[in-house]
């Protein structure tokens, strides 16, 4: 019997399945002239060349296939790419973390058998054995165990505690997402590893423009970041200036390692010569900035040995936490962000910035430090949000140089005076430039004016010609169109000397109609008032006067949106803080970072005295500290409080009465009086008969009083405060601050 037929007789189903499988495999013969064992090597090697290829050119199928890539490359949905230094360097640490754990465990995990079916992402010795998918896959690094594989999130998620309700308070609602969900394309270079805590507690600037003051605690270390102040509202009559509270700090002297301070501005340094009255501290700065210090604290008779120059890309030591300083763009000179490095991470601080890539002084912001901290890992980024409202990008301040030579052409034949922020170095810089081009001398008003001159001069800041200043008692020998002033009062502050010079006030300079005026700044929120009141009296004398939107005589020293945008792309944080600006510019750049796709509760909303806490995987809002506002008032700190507000804007709104009477003690009778006297409610001349008859009601109270035998003088007080105050109501219906007094005799 053949073996055909022997096949077919037995009914072996598997043998049959398996002849069908054979003969569909259709095996070729070699062809004449090659031996069977050589045609099969050819065959052979045909074959696995045609799979190296195919594993070349297309790199995402193989490794969508095999789970690995070669040790060079790396794979972010199709795209091939070479990995980059972060990814091998949290691979090995991944690697290294695993073997650890397998130390104890290495002839167990010999026999798979008994063991059942093994991760091979977690018998990577290498990296040419390391499973990539899960590393770059769109899964936060957060939510992975050790060894690539995602974490269970309904296994691992907390029940939310008390403090829970606090952090979601200050958190950016965000109904389509939920905690810890990445949104795809977002993704911070963070390592999230559970450390040792670190509080960020905002002191000033938040909610409000100016004070700006940030305290940095970990452990039993703390440094101060700024200390400004805050100019007086309109409902602050009578004060000179705001600074924050300081008494969480002063609490913690002991743990106090220094004060940072980022750059010049009265915002960020005006209140540090009065912390520096009550607690010593070194302060760190870059020269410019330490320069202006100087002055005010000679001014309150302080010690100058606490000052440390710095300089950008230097790292200063605060116990357990260093900050780096790196160099940013601003409207005035030697301007730094900082890096701050905490055992919980990377913290980056931008201060006052703007990105102006053709600067003055030819200083570029530091961008890629900025970048290079991001493909580190940042831990939270707090951004300045002033701007945060403008789309686009701030111009350079070399647009304003352009705008001054073209007025300085029109200007021919006329006297030129500009107003200005004593601080703009830059600005002052290109008015002397102009200055120098057009043959004028220049005359300088303004205490902070001249300081500042003096200072950026001397530090070579401020380039300018031996004999182009001029005293300002030399200027009758030059004709007016000569002569550049460059004064304060942009603001139109009541005592600039701009606005004497409006008012006619001014002892050295009289407005004529030869006198060609620019105000190179845009009102501060506030002001604007002030500045038109300037304005109207400038015009009515006569002069010719540029100011606001009218031409190019300004740009911001604060980063617009899309520079906001860049700075959030380069640092990739973890989480953010707006800073610095009311509370819808920090609203409008939470915004700014939620359509760059940060997570919704990754992003807070802080306000002043809140203790931000993070350990490097968490932030959350812990607790509450004291801090508000300060007022100063001449000389006096702190002693104008409420009270004392409330009493000036009611004699400024409603005017005062005094009453004067006089009742000997013995017998309680009536001596002398009542006198009336009135201030800024109406005039007694005018009014007698109205004062009359508050006479006559005064004198029947104090018969009631003294006739029932009272002798408490403040129940008397009393009685007579509310008989006048009504009576003046019901009369005028106003109510003025009524004031008795009683003399005994």
């Amino acid at each position: 019997m053949s073996k055909k037929n022997h096949s077919a007789d037995t009914g072996d189903t598997a043998k049959k399945e398996k002849v069908k499988k054979a003969a569909a495999k259709k095996p070729s013969l070699p062809p004449k002239g090659v031996s069977p064992d050589d045609f099969d090597k050819q065959k052979k090697g045909r074959k696995n060349e045609g799979k190296k290829t195919a594993k070349t050119r297309s790199a995402p199928a193989a490794q969508k296939k095999s789970g690995r890539l070669p040790p060079e490359l790396s794979i972010l949905g199709n795209t091939v790419y070479q990995k980059t230094e972060f990814e091998r360097e949290l691979l090995e640490q991944r690697l290294a973390s695993a073997a650890g754990e397998k130390q104890t465990d290495r002839a167990a995990s010999e026999k798979p058998a008994k063991q059942g079916k093994k991760d091979t992402r977690r018998k990577a010795k290498s990296l040419d054995d390391f499973d990539f998918n899960y590393l770059l896959s769109p899964t936060s690094i957060a939510d992975m165990e050790e060894g690539g594989k995602p974490k269970d999130r309904k296994a691992s998620k907390p029940a939310q505690s008390a403090q829970g309700t606090q952090k979601k308070k200050n958190r950016v609602s965000s109904p389509a997402k939920t905690a810890g969900d990445a949104p795809s394309g977002y993704r911070s270079n963070h390592k999230p590893v559970k450390r040792t805590p670190v509080r960020i507690i905002p002191l000033g600037g938040l909610n409000e423009i100016g004070k700006n003051m940030t305290a940095f605690e970990c452990g039993s270390d703390m440094f101060i970041v700024d200390c400004g102040l805050a100019f007086p509202d309109s409902d602050m009559p009578g004060v000179d200036m705001v600074i924050p509270d300081f008494t969480y700090v002063e609490q913690n002297r002991d743990k106090v390692r220094g004060i940072i301070i980022t750059h010049g501005h009265e915002d960020h340094i005006g209140g540090l010569a009065y912390l520096l009255m009550r607690l010593r501290m070194p302060v760190y700065a870059t020269a410019l900035t330490i320069a202006l210090i100087e002055g005010k604290l000679k001014e309150h008779g302080l010690p100058l040995s606490d000052l440390n120059k710095i300089t950008p890309g230097q790292t200063v030591k605060m116990g357990c936490m260093a900050v780096e300083f790196i160099r940013v763009n601003h409207s005035i000179p030697d301007s730094v962000g900082l890096a701050i490095h905490t055992p919980a991470g990377v913290l980056v601080h931008t201060g006052d910035f703007k990105v102006d890539f053709t600067p003055i002084d030819g200083e570029i912001i530091d961008l890629a430090r900025f970048g290079e901290l991001g493909n580190k890992g940042v831990l939270a980024l707090m951004a300045d949000s002033t701007n945060a409202e403008r789309p686009g990008h701030t111009p350079s301040e070399r647009k304003v140089g352009e705008t001054f030579e073209r007025l300085f052409a029109r200007a021919d034949g006329k006297r030129i005076i500009i107003a200005t922020f004593a601080s703009n170095i830059h600005r002052i810089q290109q008015i002397v430039d102009n200055a120098v081009t057009n043959g004028r001398k220049v005359a300088v008003f303004g205490r902070s004016m001249l300081n500042a001159i003096s200072a950026a001069t001397q530090l070579g800041y401020l380039k300018v010609p031996d004999d182009i200043f001029i005293d300002v008692d030399a200027m009758n020998k030059y004709p007016p169109d000569k002569i550049c002033l460059i004064t304060t009062g942009s603001q139109g502050e009541p005592m600039s000397a701009l606005t004497r010079m409006a008012m006619g006030e001014h002892r050295s300079v009289t407005i004529t109609p030869s006198d060609y005026i620019i105000i190179s700044a845009n009102p501060i929120p506030g002001n604007e008032k002030f500045v038109t009141r300037v304005v109207n009296e400038l015009l009515r004398a006569g002069a010719e006067v540029v100011y606001e939107a009218m031409y190019d005589v300004h740009v911001s020293g604060h980063a617009c949106q899309e520079e906001l945008k860049l700075i959030q792309a380069l640092t990739r944080p973890r989480f953010f803080i707006p800073v610095h600006g009311e509370y819808k510019h920090l609203k409008k750049h939470a915004g700014l970072a939620l359509s760059m796709g940060m997570p919704a509760n990754n992003v807070f909303i802080c306000s002043i005295g809140d203790v931000i806490e993070t350990d490097g995987v968490d932030m959350k809002v812990t607790g509450k500290v004291q801090a508000g506002r300060v007022l100063v008032d001449g000389l006096g700190v702190g002693d104008v409080g409420s009270v004392v507000l409330r009493d000036r804007k009611h004699l400024a709104e409603d005017g005062l009465m005094v009453v004067v009477v006089t009742i000997e003690s013995e017998t309680g009778t009536l001596v002398a009086g009542p006198d009336i006297l009135s201030r800024g409610f109406v005039y007694v001349r005018e009014n007698e008969e109205m004062m009359d008859e508050a006479r006559k009601l005064l004198v029947d109270t104090l018969d009631s009083c003294l006739g029932s035998n009272m002798h408490d003088w403040n129940a008397i007080k009393t009685s007579m405060k509310n008989a006048v105050s009504d009576f003046i109501f019901r009369r005028t219906g106003r109510k003025p601050m009524i004031l008795p007094i009683i003399e005994e005799i």
